[in-house]
């Protein structure tokens, strides 16, 4: 803590600035604190005097005579145990942050290194801790004043008038089981047929398919319109071996003019911005960066397989896709689309399925990669059917975005190599996928998860949360587009906190919001996703309950710190994980580039 504050304390107010623009901020957010931070000879009085401050509106939303709004009076709560957070000592040693030494020369004129969103952040906590209203929520009507019928009409009406909300809101996503979105792929597909010489018996052919992968910028280019960074985006992908390719297929799901109004989602899936591929390069040639985010490496037994939980572990026998995803978790290790040398070799893939066969204890085997469902139905028969025929196997998972971006690969033969596997109650099958946009929702993979479905074998969704699917109910016309078509909504994935996709990246408090603001708001059987974060090497962290994550700090840059606290908590002692978010105030001026009005957004400084 002493190295943190040394700067501060050995010289308060020493060439200091007058009027900086973070001081007028503080001066005018909260007066009170300002007053009391400039008052404050060092960091350390300041620290005990702002406790002060917060132990007596702590003590105000405590007394007897405290009329402060219940739902506001909990916010304030919330707010003051975060502000304690932030003036920690031990959370200080913890995050090498001193919040109360940024504000403390914030406040006497010197912001450098500080910007203004770490004060705006502040600002909304602050002000929360004095139990004003600062949520803005409608006033519902008191039904237990009413009797009977009376009040039952009453409560309708006001649903009704949610319901109708949230469905205007979901009419701005349109999926692509709309007449019109519908009408314009086969015109796409149409065009990319005549382009390829092929015709339709081609294009339902899965090989194909993986035959025309598009991989330049010129081939893409002449098929749809890219902007600049677009192509230049491609072109560096395929002169310095950065993994990149589209099937037709979903190529087919992009519109042809390049406004991303409706296609933004799918055409940021797959078409790299040009700081992700300039960041993956820049990691390239540094010796001691690893794109290996999640530290697998740190959880594998051997080749192939990864373990982080008791019952359950990973084989991942194949490491290419059909088409990369731009944020993949593994596309650090993927060679190319559709690479030769993909595939383990047969000696690994027997070391990993013995390791399998003598570890009893795990029951459930998740098959991912890489995408397994390209390979051919022999390969997967020959690997599946010997994970099958271990007694103590009861479920295998299987990982694959093949409907999303190739359902033309959920053929007869491939249907029934499911069949065979899916034997219920002595074994189940089940199939994991990766919808991320209610535009990606096509009949299709519609076809494809209804023929999976009539074998019995049920089919669930992981979505990552990202900037492309996070707009106010973008998700909630997601999860419905899904139910419609017979699949579950599963996880919701935090995008990870990798440098190179720092474009998609999205602050937890904004997935937070999402699920108790949107999702809420939907049946219980269409909201079944879990909203998660993944933490490199230790599994997923439930993030919906508090007890699994705490708010410790705030960069000068406005990111938020949590300390994530692993699975085992509670069961045994592991170590916690530091994370910085994406700072709140840079995620509402990105929305409102993308045309939204950030004050729609208000209530998101107080999810923690």
């Amino acid at each position: 803590m002493q190295n943190i504050r040394a700067s501060a304390e050995a010289s308060p107010g020493t060439d200091l600035k007058s009027d900086s623009p973070c001081q007028n901020l503080l001066r005018a957010g909260d007066p009170q604190v300002f007053a009391v931070l400039m008052s404050s000879e060092d960091v350390v009085s300041a620290s005990a005097a702002l406790k002060g401050l917060l132990a007596e509106r702590e003590a105000a939303l405590h007394s007897w005579d405290c009329h402060v709004h219940p739902l506001e009076r909990s916010n304030a709560l919330h707010c003051i145990r975060v502000m304690h957070n932030f003036l920690s000592p031990r959370n200080e040693r913890v995050s090498g942050i001193s919040v109360i030494t940024h504000l403390f020369n914030v406040s006497h004129g010197s912001d450098e290194g500080v910007h203004p969103a770490f004060v705006s952040d502040v600002l909304h906590i602050l002000r929360g801790t004095t139990g004003e209203p600062v949520l803005d929520l409608q006033e519902a009507p008191d039904f237990a004043t009413l009797d009977g019928h009376e009040g039952g009409i009453v409560r309708s009406d006001y649903l009704d008038g949610m319901a109708e909300a949230m469905e205007g809101w979901t009419r701005r996503y349109p999926s692509g089981l709309l007449p019109n979105v519908i009408a314009r792929r086969k015109e796409n597909r149409a065009r990319i047929l005549e382009y390829l010489s092929a015709d339709l018996d081609d294009w339902n052919d899965y090989a194909w398919q993986m035959r025309n992968v598009m991989l330049s910028q010129e081939v893409i280019g002449d098929l749809i319109e890219l902007t600049a960074e677009e192509r230049e985006s491609i072109s560096l992908c395929m002169e310095r071996r950065i993994p990149f390719g589209i099937t037709p297929y979903y190529l087919s799901l992009m519109d042809r003019e390049p406004s991303r109004k409706w296609d933004h989602a799918v055409r940021a899936q797959v078409i790299p911005p040009l700081s992700y591929v300039k960041e993956v390069l820049r990691s390239r040639s540094d010796p001691s960066s690893s794109l290996d985010f999640m530290m697998e490496g740190q959880t594998s037994p051997v080749d192939l397989v990864t373990r982080r939980y008791p019952v359950i572990a990973i084989f991942k026998p194949y490491n290419t896709c059909a088409q990369i995803c731009v944020y993949c978790q593994r596309n650090w290790e993927i060679e190319g689309v559709l690479s030769e040398d993909a595939m383990a070799p047969p000696e690994k893939i027997d070391a990993a399925l013995d390791w399998f066969e003598g570890h009893p204890a795990v029951t459930e085997v998740l098959v991912t990669g890489g995408d397994p469902a390209i390979l051919a139905n022999g390969q997967l028969r020959s690997m599946l059917g010997r994970l099958g025929s271990m007694p103590h196997i009861k479920r295998m998972r299987f990982g694959t975005r093949v409907p999303v971006v190739m359902p033309m690969r959920i053929d007869e033969g491939f249907l029934g190599l499911l069949a065979e596997l899916h034997d219920p109650p002595r074994r189940e099958f089940a199939l994991v996928t990766h919808f991320e946009h209610p535009y990606e929702v096509t009949p299709e993979s519609a076809a494809a998860i209804r023929s999976m479905r009539s074998l019995g074998i049920p089919a669930y969704n992981q979505q990552v949360f990202t900037m492309e699917n996070c707009r106010r109910f973008e998700t909630v016309a997601l999860r419905s587009a899904l139910k419609e078509i017979g699949v579950d909504p599963y996880y919701t994935f935090n995008a990870k906190g990798k440098e190179e996709t720092s474009e998609y990246r999205v602050p937890i408090s904004r997935l937070l919001q999402e699920r108790k603001e949107e999702a809420r708001l939907l049946p219980g059987l269409s909201r079944t996703d879990e909203p998660v974060f993944n933490i490199p090497a230790l599994g997923k962290n439930h993030l919906r309950a508090w007890q699994h994550h705490d708010l410790i700090s705030l960069t000068p840059r406005g990111e938020r710190v949590y300390e994530f606290h692993p699975w085992e908590k509670n069961i045994a002692m592991a170590p916690t994980y530091v994370h910085r978010d994406v700072p709140i105030a840079d995620f509402l001026d990105n929305l409102a580039e993308r045309g939204e009005d950030p004050e729609l957004y208000r209530s998101i400084w107080y999810y923690f």
